[in-house]
């Protein structure tokens, strides 16, 4: 029988309520009695992640630059949304058209995630679509200059492994949704 016990939060409050950044500090009791007044929650929204496919078999990522490393990454579309107001699958067609110009007439979940549960609240939505078709152009956010990068899928893995391709949403993505092509 598993003797683990959940954390009592005692007191918390919002340090930081941006729309672009929450977060809050908790004061925790631990099992053994321990206070930590200083347990700080980053309060993210959820992530819709979509593995696109072509008819021809080659996997439609982006390569956009990610100022917090300073570095330029490819990655499958993805973006945030809020459960309340939109569904996981409707965020991840959009953040799909809306980043790439590719379109998903249907899409199948591969699974739900958490990226960081020590500190984020956020889950990350993992969904798989084949046959995406270029039906338009990018519509970008401000903040956003995505090139489209077709790779063909049995050179995907090859990429992982040599570190082109080194975010871990995405590679989680494909690692699971492979499985599921057909």
């Amino acid at each position: 029988m598993n003797d683990l016990k959940k954390w009592k939060t005692l007191k918390s409050k919002m340090v930081l309520d941006h729309r672009w950044c929450k977060v809050r500090q908790d004061e925790i009791e631990l099992p053994n009695g321990k206070i930590i007044d200083d347990y700080f929650v980053s309060i993210k929204p959820d992530v819709a992640l979509v593995l696109p496919i072509t008819s021809t078999r080659e996997i439609v990522f982006v390569r956009q630059y990610r100022h917090a490393v300073g570095k330029f990454f490819l990655e499958l579309p993805a973006g945030s949304f809020e459960p309340e107001k939109e569904s996981a699958e409707a965020a991840a067609i959009r953040e799909l058209q809306e980043e790439t110009g590719y379109s998903a007439q249907q899409i199948k979940k591969i699974t739900t995630l958490y990226d960081k549960p020590s500190k984020d609240t956020n889950q990350i939505h993992l969904f798989l679509a084949e046959n995406v078709r270029k039906v338009g152009e990018q519509q970008l956010d401000i903040t956003e200059e995505i090139e489209v990068v077709l790779i063909p899928i049995e050179s995907v893995l090859d990429k992982v492994f040599q570190g082109e391709i080194s975010v871990a949403g995405t590679i989680a993505a494909l690692l699971l949704g492979l499985k599921f092509i057909t």
